[in-house]
């Protein structure tokens, strides 16, 4: 499975952006699917999860501002992400796996070259 992530950019606090992920998958609806997000000299840290049946995840950092939605025809996860911060400055990436579903990067089997985003104050 190959990820192409996009939508990255500079924006001002309290922007919005609109990160997409298009997958190769040919049965795209059967992966779970995640962002996770890693800035400079730091770890990488869970962002947002959707699952097969579109249950969703998102830790209290983000909880409320970013929404993670997919459109399996176009094989795509998308995160809209509201209100950014610049805390929310980092390299963004999206991952799948056909069977986990959670907070663990290492869980993840497949990664997408990840997109910058950066939020000025």
């Amino acid at each position: 499975v190959q990820l192409q992530a996009s939508g990255g950019g500079l924006v001002q606090a309290g922007d919005s952006l609109r990160l997409s992920c298009a997958a190769s998958a040919r049965t795209f609806s059967n992966y779970q699917m995640g962002w996770f997000r890693q800035a400079p000299g730091k770890v990488r840290e869970f962002v947002a999860a959707i699952s097969r049946s579109d249950n969703t995840l998102y830790p209290d950092s983000v909880k409320g501002r970013f929404t993670i939605s997919r459109d399996n025809a176009k094989n795509t996860v998308y995160l809209q992400m509201n209100s950014l911060k610049p805390e929310d400055t980092a390299v963004y990436y999206c991952t799948a796996d056909r069977f986990y579903y959670g907070v663990v990067p290492e869980s993840y089997r497949y990664w997408g070259q990840g997109t910058q985003v950066t939020v000025s104050s």
